[in-house]
Order: C-alpha cells, then sequence, then structure tokens
C-alpha cells in the first residue's frame, strides 16, 4: 500500500537537501580561495610550458663538448635497461654553441635571439633522474614522484593561490590541437590528495 504524501510534508522532506546544496555551493566557493600559508605568496600567477617531445636539452642549452669524443662509438658507461633494451650509440648535438651576456651562458645556434637576452634567463644544469621510460618521467617532471596519486605542480600552484574567479578553475591545461595527454594521460594534472577542485581543467587549443 503507497501511503499519500501531502504537498506540506515533501516540502518540508526535500528542505533538507536544499539546504545541502547550499552548503555545496558555499564549500565550493571557499575551496576556490587560497590555502593559508606562513608566508605571503609573492607570485600572483604561474605560466608552466611543457613541450611534449622539445628539443634535447644538449642541443639547446646544455652543451656536452665531451660526446664529440665517443660520436658514433657505444656508451662508454653503463646504460640501464630501458623498456626496449634498445640503447644506441653515442649521438652529439651538431648544433655549435655561443656563450652570450655577462653571464656567458652558452646557447645553440638554435636560438640567437634567446642569446641576445642570456642574462635575464635562469638555466638549471644540475637535474638529474633515475627514471629512464616516459610516462614515470611525466609523473616525476610534473609530480616529483615517479607513479600516480601525487598533486600536480599545478595543482599546487591552485592550492596555494587559489583562483582569481570563483566561477574559473585556478588550474587550466591548454593542449595543441590535435594533441592528446602526454604518456601518463590526464593524471599528470591531477589533484591526488589535495581537494579535487584544485586539479586541471583540460582545453583543446584551436590553432587557427
Amino acid at each position: 500500500m503507497i501511503n499519500s504524501l501531502s504537498r506540506r510534508d515533501m516540502l518540508s522532506r526535500c528542505s533538507t537537501g536544499f539546504g545541502l546544496l547550499a552548503l555545496q555551493g558555499m564549500l565550493g566557493s571557499k575551496a576556490a580561495l587560497a590555502a593559508k600559508t606562513h608566508l605571503k605568496p609573492k607570485a600572483k600567477s604561474v605560466i608552466f610550458c611543457y613541450m611534449s617531445g622539445g628539443a634535447s636539452h644538449i642541443d639547446t642549452f646544455d652543451p656536452k663538448p665531451e660526446l664529440k669524443k665517443y660520436a658514433g662509438k657505444p656508451m662508454p658507461v653503463k646504460i640501464e635497461r630501458t623498456q626496449f633494451n634498445k640503447n644506441g650509440n653515442v649521438f652529439p648535438s651538431p648544433f655549435e654553441f655561443k656563450q652570450y651576456g655577462k653571464s656567458g651562458m652558452p646557447v645553440s645556434s638554435i636560438f640567437p635571439k634567446v642569446g641576445e637576452m642570456a642574462d635575464d634567463l635562469a638555466v638549471v644544469r644540475s637535474m638529474t633522474s633515475k627514471v629512464n621510460e616516459h610516462a614515470q618521467g611525466n609523473y616525476a617532471f610534473h609530480t616529483g614522484f615517479p607513479f600516480m596519486g601525487h598533486p600536480s605542480a599545478g595543482a599546487w600552484v591552485s592550492y596555494g593561490l587559489g583562483s582569481a574567479n570563483e566561477n574559473l578553475p585556478g588550474f587550466v591545461v591548454l593542449n595543441s590541437a590535435g594533441s592528446v595527454a602526454p604518456h601518463g594521460g590526464v593524471g599528470l594534472y591531477g589533484s591526488g590528495y589535495l581537494p579535487a577542485g584544485n586539479q586541471g581543467s583540460i582545453l583543446q587549443v584551436d590553432n587557427s
């Protein structure tokens, strides 16, 4: 037997749900705010350019002159096994390098105009990695760990700085037309154990 429900009873029971919907909206607004930190951030936003399959460091800002000595020969040091275990011979950069600015920064002939701004750039050449696979390397690059489950750099920035507009995401990923997520997938832009509102919102860009 179905018990009848008066309009008054229905509104009374549904009012609790309406309140929860309002609470969800309030909590969403709170999540868009920056996290409280012991130091006031100086940056308002961050633009992070990640070029999957970009130019090699030895062809741009990190010359390795010693490689010319071993050109065409097997690597003189042990190389860890890779996915397909195909380690080729040494291939030095075919480009010439020139020192620019007061700092004497070496810049490849690929970027002569960039070389003119050498004293305004900061190039880090001390980074190393124990990861030699694409997916794990991408996770290590974006999150600091070679496996999924940790917040990406963008999620941390969103968590620390918040969003300039509560109706817009604080972390946006721009994919060029026709491209897909790099090896590792959309987890590269995840929020991990941070609030879900800090994960990246992926937008496809029309190159035209």
